[in-house]
Protein backbone atom coordinates (compact mmCIF):
# COMPACT_ATOMS: atom_id res chain seq x y z
CA UNK A 1 0.00 0.00 0.00
CA UNK A 2 2.29 2.81 -1.13
CA UNK A 3 1.68 6.73 -0.18
CA UNK A 4 3.04 7.59 -3.54
CA UNK A 5 4.15 10.74 -1.65
CA UNK A 6 0.82 11.84 -0.33
CA UNK A 7 0.31 12.99 3.73
CA UNK A 8 0.06 10.08 6.04
CA UNK A 9 -2.99 11.85 7.22
CA UNK A 10 -5.23 13.40 4.80
CA UNK A 11 -8.73 14.51 6.28
CA UNK A 12 -11.56 17.06 4.14
CA UNK A 13 -14.74 17.56 5.65
CA UNK A 14 -14.86 15.08 7.85
CA UNK A 15 -18.98 14.76 9.48
CA UNK A 16 -19.42 12.53 12.22
CA UNK A 17 -22.65 12.11 14.38
CA UNK A 18 -23.99 10.23 17.22
CA UNK A 19 -27.71 10.33 17.17
CA UNK A 20 -28.91 14.08 16.94
CA UNK A 21 -25.20 15.43 18.25
CA UNK A 22 -22.70 15.91 15.75
CA UNK A 23 -19.46 15.16 17.39
CA UNK A 24 -17.36 16.50 14.28
CA UNK A 25 -18.45 19.14 11.92
CA UNK A 26 -16.88 19.16 8.81
CA UNK A 27 -12.78 19.08 9.89
CA UNK A 28 -10.08 19.37 7.52
CA UNK A 29 -6.72 18.80 8.53
CA UNK A 30 -3.16 17.25 6.97
CA UNK A 31 -0.06 15.48 8.48
CA UNK A 32 2.93 15.21 6.79
CA UNK A 33 6.01 12.08 7.19
CA UNK A 34 8.37 13.11 9.61
CA UNK A 35 5.92 15.92 11.18
CA UNK A 36 4.21 16.09 14.46
CA UNK A 37 0.69 17.92 14.94
CA UNK A 38 -1.28 18.52 17.78
CA UNK A 39 -4.82 18.40 17.75
CA UNK A 40 -6.25 20.71 20.65
CA UNK A 41 -9.57 21.73 22.11
CA UNK A 42 -11.89 21.47 24.99
CA UNK A 43 -13.61 18.27 26.26
CA UNK A 44 -16.00 17.04 24.03
CA UNK A 45 -14.56 19.39 21.25
CA UNK A 46 -14.58 16.06 18.74
CA UNK A 47 -10.55 14.76 19.05
CA UNK A 48 -11.02 11.73 19.99
CA UNK A 49 -13.49 10.94 17.64
CA UNK A 50 -11.59 12.14 14.59
CA UNK A 51 -8.67 10.22 16.00
CA UNK A 52 -11.26 7.11 16.15
CA UNK A 53 -12.39 7.73 12.66
CA UNK A 54 -8.46 7.63 11.26
CA UNK A 55 -8.32 4.53 12.91
CA UNK A 56 -11.21 2.95 11.91
CA UNK A 57 -12.69 2.42 14.65
CA UNK A 58 -15.14 4.70 14.03
CA UNK A 59 -16.73 5.01 10.20
CA UNK A 60 -17.42 8.88 9.09
CA UNK A 61 -20.56 10.21 7.98
CA UNK A 62 -19.52 12.54 5.65
CA UNK A 63 -16.27 13.78 3.96
CA UNK A 64 -13.27 11.82 2.64
CA UNK A 65 -10.42 10.34 4.88
CA UNK A 66 -7.11 8.63 4.18
CA UNK A 67 -4.52 7.08 6.44
CA UNK A 68 -1.45 6.00 4.49
CA UNK A 69 -3.13 6.58 1.32
CA UNK A 70 -6.10 4.34 2.06
CA UNK A 71 -9.46 4.80 3.63
CA UNK A 72 -9.21 3.01 7.23
CA UNK A 73 -13.12 2.47 7.69
CA UNK A 74 -13.29 -1.09 8.68
CA UNK A 75 -9.49 -0.69 9.73
CA UNK A 76 -8.06 -3.20 7.13
CA UNK A 77 -5.20 -5.15 8.36
CA UNK A 78 -2.51 -4.25 5.85
CA UNK A 79 -3.82 -0.52 7.36
CA UNK A 80 -3.05 -1.80 10.85
CA UNK A 81 0.40 -3.33 10.49
CA UNK A 82 1.77 0.22 9.64
CA UNK A 83 0.33 2.27 12.00
CA UNK A 84 0.60 2.30 16.03
CA UNK A 85 -2.57 3.82 18.78
CA UNK A 86 -2.38 5.00 21.61
CA UNK A 87 -6.13 4.91 23.32
CA UNK A 88 -7.51 6.71 25.79
CA UNK A 89 -7.62 4.36 28.79
CA UNK A 90 -4.77 2.31 27.76
CA UNK A 91 -6.81 -0.60 25.72
CA UNK A 92 -4.97 -3.25 27.54
CA UNK A 93 -6.80 -6.30 29.68
CA UNK A 94 -6.74 -5.74 33.05
CA UNK A 95 -5.72 -9.05 34.39
CA UNK A 96 -2.70 -9.54 31.95
CA UNK A 97 0.58 -8.89 33.16
CA UNK A 98 2.49 -5.51 31.39
CA UNK A 99 5.58 -7.69 29.68
CA UNK A 100 3.17 -10.07 28.35
CA UNK A 101 1.11 -7.82 26.83
CA UNK A 102 4.03 -6.01 25.00
CA UNK A 103 4.55 -9.52 23.85
CA UNK A 104 1.04 -10.07 22.09
CA UNK A 105 1.57 -7.16 20.86
CA UNK A 106 4.99 -7.49 19.39
CA UNK A 107 4.15 -11.23 18.37
CA UNK A 108 1.48 -9.76 15.97
CA UNK A 109 4.20 -7.06 14.12
CA UNK A 110 6.15 -8.14 11.28
CA UNK A 111 9.55 -6.59 12.28
CA UNK A 112 8.74 -5.46 16.16
CA UNK A 113 11.21 -3.73 18.39
CA UNK A 114 12.51 -5.75 21.33
CA UNK A 115 10.18 -5.84 23.98
CA UNK A 116 12.60 -5.93 26.59
CA UNK A 117 14.68 -3.17 25.27
CA UNK A 118 11.07 -0.65 25.10
CA UNK A 119 10.08 -1.81 28.77
CA UNK A 120 13.60 -0.50 29.76
CA UNK A 121 13.91 2.83 27.82
CA UNK A 122 10.21 3.42 29.06
CA UNK A 123 10.95 2.23 33.01
CA UNK A 124 8.78 -0.46 33.28
CA UNK A 125 10.90 -3.32 34.11
CA UNK A 126 10.53 -2.94 37.96
CA UNK A 127 6.33 -3.88 36.65
CA UNK A 128 6.62 -5.90 34.12
CA UNK A 129 5.21 -8.83 36.23
CA UNK A 130 2.65 -6.53 37.61
CA UNK A 131 -1.11 -6.85 35.97
CA UNK A 132 -2.33 -3.90 34.07
CA UNK A 133 -4.99 -3.12 36.40
CA UNK A 134 -2.66 -2.86 39.02
CA UNK A 135 -0.38 -0.32 37.60
CA UNK A 136 0.02 3.74 38.23
CA UNK A 137 -2.03 5.57 35.53
CA UNK A 138 1.26 6.67 34.85
CA UNK A 139 2.76 3.00 34.35
CA UNK A 140 -0.39 2.22 32.10
CA UNK A 141 0.59 5.40 30.07
CA UNK A 142 3.39 4.03 29.41
CA UNK A 143 3.23 0.62 28.40
CA UNK A 144 -0.01 1.60 26.56
CA UNK A 145 2.86 3.76 24.66
CA UNK A 146 5.37 1.09 24.48
CA UNK A 147 2.46 -1.30 22.50
CA UNK A 148 1.54 1.69 19.78
CA UNK A 149 5.32 1.77 19.33
CA UNK A 150 6.54 -2.00 19.23
CA UNK A 151 5.67 -2.51 15.91
CA UNK A 152 7.78 0.01 14.45
CA UNK A 153 5.05 1.77 12.49
CA UNK A 154 4.87 4.92 10.36
CA UNK A 155 2.34 6.60 11.69
CA UNK A 156 1.11 7.07 15.35
CA UNK A 157 -1.48 8.23 17.09
CA UNK A 158 -1.14 9.04 20.76
CA UNK A 159 -4.90 10.19 22.31
CA UNK A 160 -3.63 12.13 25.52
CA UNK A 161 -0.24 10.32 25.86
CA UNK A 162 1.08 12.06 29.14
CA UNK A 163 -1.89 12.34 31.33
CA UNK A 164 -1.16 11.05 34.51
CA UNK A 165 2.39 11.13 34.20
CA UNK A 166 5.12 12.50 36.23
CA UNK A 167 7.28 15.46 35.30
CA UNK A 168 10.13 13.01 34.58
CA UNK A 169 7.86 10.22 32.59
CA UNK A 170 6.25 13.26 30.58
CA UNK A 171 10.03 14.30 29.04
CA UNK A 172 10.54 10.87 28.58
CA UNK A 173 7.55 10.85 26.54
CA UNK A 174 8.63 13.70 24.77
CA UNK A 175 11.69 13.03 23.99
CA UNK A 176 10.37 9.66 22.30
CA UNK A 177 8.19 11.58 20.49
CA UNK A 178 10.95 14.13 19.18
CA UNK A 179 13.00 10.56 17.78
CA UNK A 180 9.97 9.05 16.05
CA UNK A 181 9.92 12.59 13.82
CA UNK A 182 13.33 12.37 13.31
CA UNK A 183 12.98 8.95 11.96
CA UNK A 184 10.59 10.30 9.67
CA UNK A 185 7.32 8.85 11.31
CA UNK A 186 4.57 10.64 11.48
CA UNK A 187 2.19 11.79 14.79
CA UNK A 188 -1.05 12.88 15.62
CA UNK A 189 -1.14 13.57 18.90
CA UNK A 190 -4.05 15.30 21.41
CA UNK A 191 -3.20 16.73 24.34
CA UNK A 192 -4.80 19.18 27.21
CA UNK A 193 -0.99 20.76 27.91
CA UNK A 194 -0.12 23.76 26.06
CA UNK A 195 3.51 23.57 26.97
CA UNK A 196 3.47 19.53 25.66
CA UNK A 197 1.85 21.39 21.95
CA UNK A 198 4.68 23.91 21.85
CA UNK A 199 7.50 21.55 22.65
CA UNK A 200 6.25 18.88 20.19
CA UNK A 201 4.20 19.82 17.31
CA UNK A 202 5.25 21.23 14.30
CA UNK A 203 1.64 22.42 13.38
CA UNK A 204 -1.36 22.91 15.57
CA UNK A 205 -5.04 22.59 14.61
CA UNK A 206 -7.61 23.54 17.45
CA UNK A 207 -11.30 22.75 17.03
CA UNK A 208 -14.04 23.96 18.93
CA UNK A 209 -17.67 22.33 18.82
CA UNK A 210 -15.97 19.76 16.30
CA UNK A 211 -15.18 21.93 13.61
CA UNK A 212 -11.29 23.85 13.17
CA UNK A 213 -11.41 27.08 14.47
CA UNK A 214 -7.61 27.80 14.41
CA UNK A 215 -4.36 26.15 12.26
CA UNK A 216 -0.74 26.92 11.86
CA UNK A 217 2.48 26.37 13.74
CA UNK A 218 2.74 27.23 17.70
CA UNK A 219 4.96 30.14 16.10
CA UNK A 220 2.02 31.46 13.91
CA UNK A 221 -0.83 31.00 16.59
CA UNK A 222 1.06 32.99 19.08
CA UNK A 223 2.36 35.76 17.23
CA UNK A 224 -1.05 36.84 15.75
CA UNK A 225 -3.06 39.40 17.28
CA UNK A 226 -2.49 42.00 19.51
CA UNK A 227 -1.95 40.22 22.65
CA UNK A 228 2.05 40.72 23.08
CA UNK A 229 3.13 43.28 25.57
CA UNK A 230 6.79 45.29 25.56
CA UNK A 231 7.86 46.09 29.14
CA UNK A 232 10.79 48.23 30.20
CA UNK A 233 11.51 50.47 33.27
CA UNK A 234 12.28 54.61 33.00
CA UNK A 235 12.39 57.53 35.30
CA UNK A 236 8.77 57.78 36.89
CA UNK A 237 6.39 59.64 36.07
CA UNK A 238 6.37 59.95 31.90
CA UNK A 239 3.47 61.20 29.84
CA UNK A 240 1.84 57.45 28.69
CA UNK A 241 -0.79 59.32 26.31
CA UNK A 242 1.73 61.47 24.86
CA UNK A 243 3.74 57.57 24.17
CA UNK A 244 0.77 55.55 22.93
CA UNK A 245 0.22 58.84 20.89
CA UNK A 246 3.79 58.29 18.95
CA UNK A 247 2.41 54.73 17.87
CA UNK A 248 -0.09 53.10 15.56
CA UNK A 249 -3.78 53.17 16.49
CA UNK A 250 -4.74 50.90 19.10
CA UNK A 251 -1.42 50.86 20.92
CA UNK A 252 -2.00 51.03 24.84
CA UNK A 253 0.80 52.65 27.20
CA UNK A 254 0.65 52.67 31.48
CA UNK A 255 3.29 52.95 33.88
CA UNK A 256 1.94 49.95 35.86
CA UNK A 257 4.02 51.16 38.99
CA UNK A 258 6.69 53.70 39.58
CA UNK A 259 9.29 53.53 36.96
CA UNK A 260 7.66 50.08 35.25
CA UNK A 261 6.24 50.47 32.09
CA UNK A 262 3.99 48.68 29.68
CA UNK A 263 3.15 48.76 25.78
CA UNK A 264 0.13 46.31 24.47
CA UNK A 265 0.11 45.89 20.74
CA UNK A 266 1.89 44.04 17.94
CA UNK A 267 4.89 44.35 18.85
CA UNK A 268 7.24 44.43 16.09
CA UNK A 269 11.14 46.19 15.07
CA UNK A 270 9.59 48.77 14.19
CA UNK A 271 7.31 49.54 17.29
CA UNK A 272 10.28 48.63 19.44
CA UNK A 273 12.32 51.36 17.79
CA UNK A 274 9.58 53.94 18.28
CA UNK A 275 9.20 53.22 21.75
CA UNK A 276 12.96 53.58 22.82
CA UNK A 277 13.29 56.53 20.21
CA UNK A 278 10.53 58.62 21.85
CA UNK A 279 11.76 57.59 25.51
CA UNK A 280 15.36 59.21 24.29
CA UNK A 281 13.28 61.98 23.25
CA UNK A 282 12.21 62.23 26.73
CA UNK A 283 15.69 62.44 28.08
CA UNK A 284 15.12 58.85 29.73
CA UNK A 285 16.99 55.36 28.99
CA UNK A 286 14.23 52.55 28.74
CA UNK A 287 15.57 49.82 30.53
CA UNK A 288 15.04 46.14 31.69
CA UNK A 289 13.24 46.35 27.90
CA UNK A 290 11.30 42.39 27.71
CA UNK A 291 8.52 41.48 25.01
CA UNK A 292 6.75 39.02 25.92
CA UNK A 293 4.09 36.75 23.09
CA UNK A 294 1.17 35.28 24.15
CA UNK A 295 1.09 31.87 25.20
CA UNK A 296 -0.64 28.76 23.01
CA UNK A 297 -3.02 28.87 26.52
CA UNK A 298 -3.90 32.11 25.88
CA UNK A 299 -4.92 31.50 22.08
CA UNK A 300 -6.43 28.18 23.27
CA UNK A 301 -8.69 30.38 25.85
CA UNK A 302 -9.39 33.02 23.70
CA UNK A 303 -10.38 30.75 20.64
CA UNK A 304 -12.70 28.36 22.53
CA UNK A 305 -14.07 30.25 26.10
CA UNK A 306 -12.97 30.10 29.39
CA UNK A 307 -16.02 28.67 30.84
CA UNK A 308 -15.87 25.09 32.26
CA UNK A 309 -16.86 22.64 30.56
CA UNK A 310 -18.65 19.19 31.42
Amino acid sequence: MPVAGGPAVSVRGLVKRFGARTAVAGLDLTVDHGSVLALLGPNGAGKTTTVEVCTGFQRADAGEVRVLGVDPAGAPDALRARIGVMPQGGGAYPGVKAGEMLRVVAACSAHPLDPDWLISVLGLESSAHTPYKRLSGGQQQRLALACALVGRPELVFLDEPTAGMDPQARRLVWDLVAALRRDGVAVLLTTHLMEEAEALADQVVIIDHGAVVAAGTPAELTSTGEEQELRFRARTGMDVSALAAALPAGYRAAETVAGRYVVRGRIDPQVLSAITGWCAGQGALADDVQVARRSLEDVFLDLTGRELRS
